[in-house]
C-alpha cells in the first residue's frame, strides 16, 4: 500500500512517500516560505522522483492538528484536493501524536510542544518503553506553567519535541529533561504516515469530502468576533 503523508501544521512543512512502513521519500522546508507555495511542488518533485503516479496512491494522510490555522487549512485543501475523485481512503492525524511518533524508540516520558500562542501550548504526554507509545492524555490546550508543574512529578527520562521545543525546556529549566537530536524536534511526514497506517487498520478513516482539521480552540479571527459581540450587548 502506498501511503502520501504531509504535515503543514506548523513552521515546518513535511511530506512522505512510504511503501507500508517502509519510507520512499521524505521531504522537509523550513525556509519561511508559506505552505501555499511549497506544499504542491514538493509532492510533485517527490512523486517525479519516485516515478510514482498520485493515481497508484491507496491511502493519503494528513496532520490535521492541533497547530497553526492556517497551516492546518492549507494541509487539509492539499490532501482534500489530491485525494477528489479517486475514492482512495483517508486519514487525519493528531499531529501532537505525529510528534510523539517521532520519539518512539526513547524510554521515558515523550512530550510534543507546539506554540499555540498567548502563553500557552497544544500538548499531550505520552510513556514510551522504546519500541511502544501509550498516550497518557488527550490532545489539550496548557499553559508552560501547568506543564511544568505535571512534568516535575514524573520519575522517567523527559524528551520534548515540537515548535514549542525551546519554549518548554526553558520553563523546565529547573526539572532533569533530556536533549532531544534536533532533527527529531519539528514535524516528519513519515511519522504522520506510520500513525496513519496504525489508525487505517483499525478501521479510523475518512473519504476526501469528509476529511477536516481539528482545532483545541477558536481562531483569532472567530475570538475578536465574540469579543466585539460581547462587547456589543454590554452596551446595549
Amino acid at each position: 500500500m502506498k501511503i502520501l503523508a504531509l504535515d503543514s501544521s506548523a513552521i515546518t512543512a513535511a511530506v512522505a512517500l512510504c511503501e507500508d512502513e517502509t519510507l520512499l521519500a521524505s521531504f522537509v522546508e523550513n525556509n519561511g516560505n508559506t505552505h501555499s507555495q511549497t506544499l504542491l511542488p514538493m509532492i510533485e518533485q517527490m512523486l517525479k522522483i519516485n516515478n510514482t503516479d498520485i493515481d497508484e496512491i491507496d491511502l493519503f494522510a494528513l496532520s490535521a492538528g492541533p497547530g497553526s490555522f492556517t497551516g492546518v487549512r492549507i494541509g487539509a485543501a492539499t490532501i482534500k484536493g489530491l485525494a477528489f475523485g479517486r475514492n482512495k481512503p483517508c486519514v487525519a492525524v493528531s499531529t501532537i501524536a505525529a510528534l510523539a511518533e517521532n520519539l518512539r524508540f526513547f524510554n521515558g516520558i515523550i512530550c510534543p510542544v507546539m506554540n499555540a500562542r498567548r502563553s500557552q501550548l497544544y500538548n499531550a504526554v505520552f510513556l514510551s518503553n522504546g519500541n511502544n507509545i501509550k498516550r497518557l492524555c488527550a490532545d489539550r490546550l496548557i499553559t508552560e506553567d501547568d506543564l511544568y508543574l505535571e512534568l516535575k512529578n514524573y520519575n522517567d527520562k523527559i524528551y520534548f519535541c515540537g515548535d514549542g521545543y525551546s519554549l518548554i525546556k526553558a520553563a523546565c529549566s529547573s526539572i532533569k529533561t533530556e536533549n532531544t537530536p534536533e532533527y527529531l524536534i519539528p514535524p516528519s511526514g513519515y511519522s504522520v504516515a506510520v500513525c496513519a497506517i496504525e489508525a487505517y487498520k483499525k478501521g479510523d478513516f475518512t473519504t476526501d469530502k469528509k476529511l477536516s482539521p481539528v482545532y483545541l480552540r477558536a481562531s483569532q479571527a472567530e475570538r475578536e468576533l465574540a469579543e466585539k459581540n460581547k462587547l456589543n450587548k454590554i452596551e446595549v
